[in-house]
């Protein structure tokens, strides 16, 4: 028995303490000092041997009355004699423990037991442990060996009922390494080990399954020899721990023996990544769930950074990072393409990725990829022109390109604002009246026709599909991106809307550029002359250039030279035709970004049947350039071109000719005189009033209705599978 900081005490009525035990009256105390000393000399024993029966101990301690104080709480001193009775000491008597018992009326508190009489060997242990030495260097509150075998109620470790067996030490060690005061106190290193350790697959594995062959703490960290992990002969010392967690996984180690990781460690390169730098050491989950896989690259991260930074870049690496928490896409991990416990270094025969097994590896995500996927690299750096001469002038190309058309049409902007800010300012009342004239004019002309405002709101909705689901993935590290990618669900979800997205772009030019051939075709004989039926030069010119073609001419320099002037107030408004220079450069901006990033993102979409017939470096390059084109495209229409179209002031908050398809005349003498004058000397301003045109374009609102209700359908399965694979996770 150890008692501790306590006071003994008998009675309720402020009987006297004592030392030790005490009896109801001192009559009855005094017979039982006599009758002891009596019995001790009848039997011939010395107390001075301390060879008191367990008799002479239990007559106190069998009495209900036998107390203490301890910090102001009064404790009872009973014995337990049946829990004692069934523990592994039960044959022991009291003072082969407490043997510092000199008399039976003993001292209180008494010291502790010294278990090293009968367990030397567990002691020497003991003391060499980081509990032993914190005791040496007095932290009395360091485990001894009571606090995990129990006191009088030891039972086997074998024995399910004791705190040491398999299956009830995490919660033994947790007494202390879960206790916030304790932890902080010594500032322990692992203050959440146990919670770790019992929702890790060890600890459901023993605590849950039941299965006794799995971890617990000791099979890890020792039993009596407990060491910190910078003691060099600590069992988790990190030269240490694959052998440690070799006793468990003999194949696992052997492998990883024969890896550069074990090759390191075994030339003591502190470098060498062990168990637990992968797995974590109380956090161990299982390989091959997906959180596993969602965390992996960051834990390869922390020794090749410089792989991690770039791999990121790739969308593997974006989808990973904006996977749902705990649920990985599915794209590769680092280990799906080195391994996992057999990494080599390439130039290795038997490595993943030498010459003669990368393509077995790429197969096993890609079947049907080719010996020219195979050179497609996750880690390409674009700042590296020596190791990737291609990719780092095409990153240059686009970043000149990025930063000239925004510095360009950035100041462009800039000129505009401030002169029509300044106008505003200078006579407001005007400037409002005008702006009202514009929209209530009793004359409106017709500016696109119904198949026009089709088109742009096919443009309109691919384009805002393409955006959100693609600007979160250039912007993976972001907050908004993957809020974003929650709300559709995952990375999958996001890359079928995507491709649903680029679809309608390729529909709305193809239909665009029939338009067009077919306009051409019923225009063919405005190519001949009609006397000799000849083929006319100047007439395709004419088309081709003439003041409706969006084909930029001179014309337009002209005007964006005037346009300039009069920013600066250097020279009048210029008047423009039918199309002003901006809105041609917003047309052909078009042709362009389909070109370019149509072309990338099927390379992207398709990889392995383009490298079927090209380098696997050019999947580096598609990525690149689809990634800054779209960029370009999205700050360009969200700032530029809605500047042009909506934000100036004498169009804010919005121009609605785009969907109305009129615009007054007022509005054509303020901007478009020269179309105007046009209309009218050719005679064709009549054919531009507005008229009733349901029967014109009847046909093309219905093809409208039946695409968005198909694509509300389409949405609607995207929806149901979103909502069905974050459920079924």
């Amino acid at each position: 028995m150890t008692m501790n900081a306590a006071i003994p005490t008998k009675g309720a009525q402020g009987l006297r303490q004592t030392g030790g035990c005490s009896r109801r009256n001192g009559k009855w105390f005094l017979f039982l000092i006599l009758f002891c000393v009596i019995g001790f000399g009848a039997k011939g024993r010395d107390t001075s041997t301390n060879a008191f029966s367990n008799d002479d101990c239990l007559s106190c301690h069998l009495d209900p009355g036998t107390t203490r104080v301890v910090n102001g709480k009064t404790e009872s001193l009973v014995f337990p004699t049946n829990v004692f009775a069934m523990s592994v000491h039960a044959k022991l008597s009291c003072v082969d423990c407490h043997d510092s018992i000199k008399d039976l009326v003993h001292d209180s508190p008494l010291p502790p037991p010294d278990c090293t009489h009968c367990h030397q060997k567990e002691g020497e242990e003991y003391g060499t442990s980081i509990h032993g030495v914190s005791h040496v260097l007095g932290r009395s509150l360091a485990a001894e060996c009571w606090d995990c075998h129990g006191s009088h109620g030891i039972l086997s470790v074998t024995n399910p009922a004791s705190p040491v067996f398999k299956m009830n030490l995490p919660f033994t060690c947790a007494k202390c390494h879960s206790n916030p005061g304790l932890t902080k106190k010594y500032e322990l290193a692992h203050p959440e080990a146990a919670k770790q350790y019992m929702e890790s697959i060890h600890g459901q594995a023993l605590l849950k399954m039941g299965l006794i062959v799995a971890p617990s703490c000791d099979d890890c960290h020792g039993v009596h020899d407990i060491k910190r992990a910078v003691d060099a002969d600590s069992p988790i010392n990190h030269a240490n721990v694959a052998r440690t967690c070799g006793k468990c996984h003999y194949g696992v180690e052997k492998t990883y023996d024969a890896s550069i990781h074990g090759q390191l460690l075994a030339k003591g390169d502190p470098r060498g990544p062990v168990c637990t730098d992968c797995h974590t050491a109380h956090e161990i989950v299982n390989p091959e769930g997906n959180n596993f896989k969602a965390i992996s690259d960051e834990r390869c991260g922390k020794c090749h950074a410089d792989m991690l930074e770039y791999y990121r870049e790739t969308y593997h690496g974006k989808a990973m990072a904006l996977g749902k928490p705990n649920v990985a896409p599915q794209v590769a991990a680092c280990y799906d393409c080195h391994g996992y416990h057999d990494i080599l270094p390439p130039s290795d025969p038997r490595s993943h990725l030498s010459r003669t097994n990368i393509l077995a590896t790429c197969q096993r995500c890609h079947p049907n990829a080719t010996q020219g996927f195979t050179q497609y690299d996750p880690h390409a750096n674009p700042l590296d022109g020596k190791r990737y001469p291609m990719l780092h002038a095409v990153f240059m190309g686009m970043t000149g390109l990025l930063i000239g058309v925004f510095t360009f049409f950035g100041l462009h902007t800039i000129g505009w604002l401030v002169r029509a800010v300044y106008l505003y300012l200078h006579d407001s009342k005007t400037f409002r009246e005008a702006k009202t004239r514009t929209q209530v004019d009793g004359e409106w002309f017709t500016r696109f026709t119904p198949f026009q405002r089709f088109l742009h709101f096919l443009v309109v909705t691919s384009f805002l599909l393409l955006v959100i689901t693609g600007m979160p993935l250039k912007f993976y590290y972001t907050g908004w991106a993957k809020a974003i990618f929650r709300i559709f669900g995952g990375p999958e979800t996001a890359r079928t809307l995507h491709h649903l997205g680029a679809i309608v772009t390729f529909i709305y030019f193809g239909l665009h550029l029939v338009s067009l051939a077919g306009k051409a075709w019923r225009g063919r004989k405005n190519f001949r002359d009609p006397e000799t039926r000849r083929f006319q030069l100047g007439r395709l010119w004419k088309t081709l250039f003439g003041p409706d073609s969006m084909v930029p001419t001179l014309q337009d320099w002209r005007d964006f030279v005037a346009h300039n002037k009069w920013f600066f107030g250097k020279g009048a408004k210029p008047q423009f035709g039918r199309w002003t220079y901006w809105e041609k450069f917003d047309y052909f901006a078009v042709f362009w970004g389909v070109a370019i990033i149509g072309v990338s993102g099927l390379i992207m979409w398709f990889p392995t049947f383009f490298t079927r017939f090209l380098p696997g470096w050019v999947i580096n390059i598609a990525l690149l350039i689809h990634s800054d084109e779209a960029l370009l495209a999205a700050g360009f229409i969200f700032s530029i071109h809605f500047f042009n179209t909506h934000f100036r002031i004498e169009k804010f908050p919005m121009d609605t000719v785009i969907f109305s398809g009129r615009v007054s005349k007022t509005e054509m003498l303020h901007e478009r005189k020269r179309w105007y004058d046009q209309l009218v000397a050719e005679g064709k301003l009549d054919a531009h009033r507005v008229r009733d045109e349901w029967e014109r374009w009847k046909n093309i609102a219905r093809t409208f209705g039946y695409i968005f209700f198909g694509l509300g359908l389409v949405l609607l399965v995207l929806i149901i599978y979103a909502m069905a694979t974050r459920l079924s996770h």
